[in-house]
């Protein structure tokens, strides 16, 4: 716990048997009070190992997608009673060590939400972010902040710690379960006046470390100008997306865990 705050973290995992150990490993002891992970109908011994390290593991029946995942994860982890929740990556590409601080930041009642930012520090280019993955972040965040008035490093960071008050307010079952969600998440947050802090986090690339391809980098670019221009229209009264209208039915509760998924 930090600061009296029950403190849960989070693994959206597909594929993840080859560095799930060694990102457990890593987590510093005496933090996390509730580690999850929710297995996303990995063919390889994902969840299986998560069971052997007595991780709480929940398994998809079928593949929900990265944002269909993270609803699972967020939901676990209401459901255990967190008052902060972390999601770090079961990959090993962000660094574990830092989800005391993720979570501090939050426990200090300064922020609401906190991101590791791969582009604070100059880290990026030397944990071997491809350069053209390094532009397009680059690129995609300058836009986004013009077209939301933000000051953020980065969007597209996987490590994100928030408040329990957040995940019960955002109407997250309205997000996509692409890629995606993940910005139209950060455009919720601001969009309901939560406040975002940011950290400086290396990262990792590496062979096993997951990564999208180049398609589906484009998809999702896409997306996320869309989610911005979605955010901007609805600010100037000139649209009005649905993730973006306050559903109280399309908030998490405990029984947004989709129907058959197996808990070990």
């Amino acid at each position: 716990m930090i600061h009296q705050q029950r403190v849960a973290v989070v693994l959206p995992a597909y594929n993840a048997g080859l560095t799930l150990e060694r990102t457990v490993r890593e987590l510093p002891p005496g933090v996390v009070d509730e580690l999850i992970l929710t297995d996303d109908a990995s063919s390889d011994n994902t969840c299986e190992l998560a069971v052997r390290l007595g991780i709480k593991t929940i398994r998809h029946d079928k593949n929900r997608g990265y944002g269909g995942n993270q609803k699972t994860c967020y939901t676990a982890a209401l459901a255990s009673d967190a008052d902060i929740v972390v999601m770090l990556h079961p990959d090993y590409q962000y660094a574990p060590g830092l989800v005391g601080a993720m979570a501090g930041l939050i426990a200090s009642g300064e922020y609401d939400c906190a991101f590791g930012s791969r582009i604070l520090g100059n880290g990026a280019l030397k944990g071997g972010m491809p350069l053209y993955k390094y532009v397009s972040n680059r690129a995609l965040t300058l836009a986004q902040n013009l077209l939301m008035g933000q000051k953020l490093s980065e969007y597209h960071t996987g490590y994100r710690a928030w408040s329990r008050r957040v995940l019960e307010r955002l109407p997250l079952l309205s997000c996509s379960d692409d890629f995606v969600f993940d910005n139209q998440m950060i455009a919720q947050a601001f969009y309901f006046g939560f406040r975002v802090g940011e950290i400086s986090c290396p990262t990792r690339y590496f062979p096993e470390a997951s990564s999208i391809n180049f398609r589906r980098s484009v998809i999702y670019g896409c997306g996320v100008m869309r989610t911005a221009l979605d955010y901007r229209l609805k600010k100037m009264g000139l649209s009005n997306p649905s993730f973006l209208e306050d559903e109280p039915k399309e908030r998490l509760t405990t029984h947004s865990i989709p129907e058959h998924c197996y808990l070990s």
